[in-house]
């Protein structure tokens, strides 16, 4: 039996386990096949499933209610329960969060209320009933926020009673990291069971750290972490981030403390919660972790398969002009690093005369940058004249939308790099494999703002991260156009060079 914040769970330990205990860094660890321990009162994740639902059935009651002296069309009502339901869910607003306050969401929920109203606007206005739905949706706000207080009131008691709780993580053992244990066992009503914490260095009171930061993964899996709290400390930068992505993969909700949070440096929004006086600011999931991701994938197949059906005939042309401009294959197959650091090959109209014997243009000889530097003076040496117009206008790339098809690359993500090289970055540069969390791209983030080529690899991987972190389908729409300008400019160029 081992003691975790004050609570007994059964567990079973295996050779890897117990050298793990025996050597301090970690006070338990499961098999790697083991399920992980249950806490009494954890918060299952049905009960955030019927949380949700709950909310959402008295959301549809509050926005329905006025019809009742007000007698609303009854379609009219349906519109705006179907519309407005989709704004609060497209916002989050059904996600169990840790402060409830019905009150001090007011002005977020009118804002998507009348987003709600406006999306059923002009089928209200065709029937003549837009100012009736207006002044519904005037009287359906209270009755929302009364109906929201009741739900809130329901999962407060639940939580007080220690019925329900997310097993809690705390990363830093300084005092920020202590007070907010001491807070979470005093305060049950946020949900948050505070099960221990992970420090590098010496505590500051008598509790025993779980193990240490770089013992994250092994206890996250070990005690069923459901939510992660980052308290400002002595830890690197760097650091830190790993261990928030590392929680983030497995779908578990990080919070951090704003640093100087005591003196007003604390931002505002939706994503702040308030934890006793403190501020948590919640680290939104990763784009590629949303369901909305699987519409990029979508995208990819409609727009790569309409596109080599519309090229054929140009790429056609290429083809042959690559037959004839010296002998060898048509198509060059690269093998790259794709999503995962998995090995791809991707396609490129060949642009180069076939290597002389005793030519090894593989060779990796010196530093990474330099055998770079010498294989691109071998390239400019062997380039063919269509090839050089091929690269000068990225129409080399386009045999690249097959593996877009197959679903080896994307349109948009971070450039795929050979693998001889991607291998050395990750070892030498910060961030550089955590750019591989996704498809490989057509174009990117990067790209369209001048770094391809030899350009510094460091803000490469810093783009395709920030990329990452921040995608959006209207960011992929941006890029596409910016890249679709800089090809047409760089054709025009090239073109008008090759007539001089």
């Amino acid at each position: 039996m081992i003691d975790v914040g004050g609570r007994q769970v059964r567990e079973l330990l295996d050779p890897e386990a117990v050298r793990h205990v025996l050597d301090g860094s970690v006070r338990t660890a499961p098999r790697p096949d083991a399920a992980a321990p249950h806490l009494p009162g954890a918060e299952p994740r049905e009960y955030q499933g019927a949380s949700r639902a709950l909310l959402m059935a008295l959301d549809a009651v509050a926005l329905a209610l006025p019809t009742v002296w007000l007698g609303t069309a009854a379609t009219h009502v349906a519109l705006l329960l179907v519309g407005t339901l989709a704004v609060l869910a497209a916002f989050g607003s059904h996600r169990p969060r840790i402060s409830l306050s019905a009150l001090d969401e007011a002005p977020r929920h009118l804002t998507r209320l009348a987003l709600g109203l406006l999306l059923v606007a002009p089928v209200a206005h065709a029937g003549g009933a837009d100012l009736a739905l207006a002044v519904h949706v005037l009287w359906a706000l209270p009755c929302f926020v009364a109906g929201r207080s009741l739900g809130y009131a329901l999962v407060r008691g639940a939580r007080r009673r220690r019925l329900v709780g997310s097993p809690t993580l705390v990363l830093g053992g300084g005092r920020l990291g202590m007070d907010l244990l001491t807070t979470l066992d005093e305060h049950p009503e946020y949900g948050l069971r505070g099960i221990g914490f992970l420090s590098s260095g010496s505590p500051l009171d008598e509790r025993e750290p779980l193990g240490r930061m770089e013992d994250l993964a092994l206890v996250l899996d070990t005690y069923g972490v459901r939510k992660v709290v980052v308290a400002y400390g002595p830890t690197r930068e760097a650091e830190l981030v790993g261990l928030v992505r590392t929680a983030a993969e497995r779908d578990i909700e990080v919070y951090i403390v704003p640093r100087f949070f005591d003196v007003g440096l604390s931002p505002n929004g939706p994503d702040v919660e308030d934890l006793w006086g403190i501020p948590l600011h919640r680290v939104r999931r990763a784009a590629l972790r949303r369901g909305v991701w699987r519409v990029k994938r979508l995208i990819d197949v409609v727009v790569s398969g309409a596109a080599l059906t519309l090229l054929a005939p140009l790429m056609g042309l290429l083809a042959l002009a690559v037959r004839i401009s010296s002998p060898g294959p048509i198509l060059f197959r690269q093998p790259r690093t794709g999503h995962d650091g998995e090995e791809i090959s991707i396609l490129k109209f060949r642009t180069l005369r076939p290597a002389g014997p005793g030519t090894d243009a593989g060779a990796t000889t010196g530093s990474t940058r330099s055998t770079m530097h010498a294989r691109q003076i071998d390239v400019e040496c062997r380039q063919t004249r269509i090839g050089n117009l091929l690269r000068r206008t990225s129409l080399d790339e386009l045999p690249q939308l097959w593996n877009i098809l197959r679903g080896d690359m994307s349109l948009v993500g971070p450039r795929p790099e050979e693998r001889r090289y991607a291998a050395q970055f990750a070892d030498s540069v910060y961030g550089y494999r955590d750019r591989h969390r996704l498809a490989v791209g057509l174009t990117g983030w990067a790209q369209i703002h001048g770094l391809r080529g030899d350009t510094s690899i460091e803000e490469r991987a810093r783009f395709d991260n920030s990329y990452i972190e921040h995608w959006s389908l209207w960011r992929d729409i941006v890029i596409l156009i910016r890249t679709a300008a800089a090809v047409h400019r760089q054709a025009f160029t090239a073109v008008r060079s090759a007539a001089r």
